[in-house]
């Protein structure tokens, strides 16, 4: 879902003695959202420059941000989709057979990005945490976290914190985190604008339904149909729920069996494994400032 950056790393080790230990933690981490008291100052919402939705580049690479998150120390990081640091081609998603950059990249958030340029910088940060690198840490190999655990975490630099919202543009929130999945039909929400759509921002806010829950991931993955569809570029995007709750992240594009389909990752399940092993005390989701407001 985004232009490959050339590989700089050494090839992943796949297997080991843990194989299992992402499916055993999945009902042990705590998932919490980030009390008001613990929050940093943010920037109003209607001029925040760093949010869901705003434009990441790695090693020229163009993803989107989904949501905002903190932890004990008051640190600020943005999600994006693990893949987006990945050193592959386009195809590769299967986390445990693909090779990232290291920790310690830089990913600057930018404005206006498209084909013909990368836009206006408006802050920087540090990946500090992949889940790619984390599964190839403790040695997962179940299929199911493999393929669809595609969540990543950069740490926004101290002189840009004050540049950050967690409100999801147009839409507001995000309200909480999903954790019971989605219908078939059920309406979704997201925001985001790809460098391929050359800064149209009437195409940013989507709306889109639900296929249901994928049974046979076991929850990982929920695939959905958006009025226009995920493009490369719109990797790591945000996905809501008619409540305002998050759903998961664009992780891929469905060609078969349901062509111009999108996949996101389940939030609930990225955020439990990371938060039990990225060594960040306290990783939480930062709910909006915004209400949120499905108007379409």
């Amino acid at each position: 879902m985004q232009a490959r950056p050339t590989p700089v790393r050494s090839a992943r080790r796949v297997g080991g003695a843990l194989a299992v230990l992402a499916a055993a933690v999945l009902g042990t981490a705590t998932l919490t959202t980030a009390p008001a008291a613990a929050a940093p100052q943010w920037a109003p919402a209607g001029s925040a420059k760093i949010h869901p939705g705003v434009q990441m580049y790695t090693a020229g690479g163009q993803c989107t941000a989904n949501f905002v998150f903190t932890d004990d120390a008051g640190r600020v990081y943005v999600g994006y989709a693990a893949h987006c640091a990945g050193t592959g081609a386009a195809t590769d998603t299967d986390g445990c057979l693909s090779d990232s950059l290291p920790l310690g990249t830089r990913v600057s958030f930018t404005e206006g990005g498209s084909l013909l340029a990368e836009g206006t910088r408006v802050g920087g940060g540090t990946l500090v945490y992949s889940s790619w690198a984390a599964m190839d840490e403790v040695g997962t190999t179940d299929a199911n976290t493999c393929a669809y655990n595609d969540f990543a975490l950069v740490q926004v630099d101290a002189a840009d914190v004050g540049k950050v919202n967690p409100s999801i543009p147009f839409w507001g929130g995000p309200t909480g985190i999903d954790t019971d999945g989605t219908s078939a039909g059920e309406q979704v929400y997201s925001y985001g604008n790809s460098s391929l759509r050359f800064g149209v921002e009437l195409f940013s806010p989507k709306t889109g339904i639900s296929l249901g829950d994928a049974a046979a991931d076991g929850g990982w993955s929920h695939p959905l149909y958006t009025l226009t569809p995920g493009v490369p570029g719109d990797s790591g995007s945000a996905f809501v729920d008619r409540d305002g709750e998050a759903i998961g992240t664009l992780s891929t594009l469905g060609l078969a069996p349901l062509p111009l389909s999108n996949n996101i990752g389940d939030l609930a399940r990225e955020l439990a494994f990371a938060q039990r092993h990225s060594g960040i005390a306290g990783l939480r989701l930062v709910e909006g400032t915004e209400p949120f407001d499905p108007i379409l």
